[in-house]
This record gives structure tokens, sequence and C-alpha cells, in this order.
């Protein structure tokens, strides 16, 4: 089965040696998301509130560059650098996806590239 890259203008560039996602035959795995502005690669103002919407419209992006959209993503896998934030999360989640919502990891680490407080990665299902 062939790998199909997916990319768009519209989510911030791979600031590495990644792609925003790769297609395999149904399905769709959405490389982690920062909360970059993808016009300017900066690092949203506002605080975790903030950066959690634009993780969220980020992989909305991705998703619609792949024929998908959010209420597709199977798996989503959420890494916090202050778990008592994982609330906020939640309910900036609630305000992108609708339910049945998908299976979901929240990984409290240590750090995150640029500063960043939120990242999240997903794996989508295309019908």
């Amino acid at each position: 089965m062939a790998k199909q890259i997916i990319h768009t203008d519209n989510a911030p560039a791979a600031i590495g040696a990644y792609s925003q996602a790769v297609k395999a035959g149904n399905t769709v795995y959405l490389s982690g998301q920062l909360p970059l502005d993808p016009t300017t690669m900066t690092v949203v103002d506002g605080g975790f509130v903030a950066e959690a919407h634009q993780v969220f419209k980020n992989l909305k992006a991705v998703c619609e560059a792949a024929g998908g959209s959010l209420d597709q993503i199977v798996k989503l896998n959420a890494y916090l650098t202050d778990l008592s934030n994982f609330a906020i999360f939640n309910d900036v989640m609630g305000q992108y996806m609708s339910q049945p919502f998908p299976a979901r990891a929240a990984i409290g680490v240590l750090s995150l590239p640029r500063g960043v407080q939120v990242e999240a990665e997903a794996v989508l299902l295309l019908e």
C-alpha cells in the first residue's frame, strides 16, 4: 500500500524531518500539532486556552486537507506540560469535536518544542 503525504498551508509547516500527515489506505496519521499560527509560524498569544484552540484549528486544517473532519478522528494523544490544564483542554476539545468522542490519552511532559504548553497528534479514519 502506497503512502500519500498530506500538506496544507492552513496548518504550520513541519519544523523537522516529518510530514503534517501521512495517508495509508483510508487511515491518516496526523503529526503532532503545536499552537503555531500557520502564517507567522509563531506561538499564539493568550495562554493555555489560546494554545489549545490553535492546536485544534491546526488539526482541523490537516484533517480537511486529507478529505476528512475532526469528528472522524478515532484516536487523539494530547501532551500537556501541566496536567492541571487537562480540564481546560477537555473543554476546548468539546468545542471542536462531537460525540462519540475518539479514544484519547493525555500525557504530562516536561517540555514541548518552542516552549508551548500543549501538543496533540491524531489518527483519522476516512469513510
